[in-house]
């Protein structure tokens, strides 16, 4: 049987892009955000687009008796986590800025595993006050690199997120909408690219 490339096109399953949200206390910002990137994401329509909350996925502190490289998990809650992330082609971290830093629940998510995450490309949508998150984002691009995944250049920074919110949603200015769209030309790009060497 002969597939064509049209045929082979359509056979071929979307990418997924998980956008990660990273902090998980109650009343965070990080949950308007996260929706309004993930409509960008769908309209750009480059991935099949998955919102992945840690604050509902709620992983326990690091509890495996094997250093994850191994993959040996024994644990349901890290099976569980090792399936979700190893369905994706590239991620978006959405995070905010704590003490210069990012929030541990978002370190102890990425800790959980290791090749899942290898070769892939990851974002980042950062948000706060006059920094706009930027110093957190900084402290996760050294910790993704030792994972071998490849971080963008092109981020959206949010700076006095509480300005662009209302009612519980984000209102995104120019900036914000332009630097989306930027991210997520790249993370298709990077996407395929990967796609080679995770094959």
């Amino acid at each position: 049987m002969t597939i064509t490339t049209d045929t082979w096109e359509q056979t071929m399953p979307e990418p997924v892009l998980q956008i990660v949200i990273g902090s998980t206390r109650p009343g965070r910002v990080g949950a308007p955000v996260a929706a309004w990137f993930a409509e960008e994401a769908r309209a750009h329509g480059g991935f099949d687009v998955e919102v992945v909350d840690l604050a509902e996925v709620a992983l326990p502190m690091f509890d495996e008796p094997n250093h994850p490289m191994t993959g040996k998990y024994v644990h349901e809650h890290t099976r569980a986590w090792s399936e979700t992330i190893g369905r994706a082609s590239a991620y978006v971290f959405v995070t905010p800025e704590y003490n210069n830093g990012y929030p541990a629940p978002l370190k102890n998510a990425i800790d959980y595993l290791n090749a899942e995450w290898r070769h892939k490309p990851v974002g980042f949508v950062s948000y706060g006050g006059v920094s706009a998150g930027t110093r957190a984002v900084a402290q996760l691009k050294q910790v993704v690199t030792t994972l071998r995944m490849v971080p963008v250049l092109d981020a959206v920074h949010i700076p006095f997120v509480q300005q662009h919110l209302d009612d519980g949603a984000l209102t995104p200015n120019d900036v914000m909408t332009s630097a989306s769209k930027q991210l997520l030309d790249e993370l298709v790009k990077l996407s395929t690219a990967l796609s080679a060497i995770r094959d």
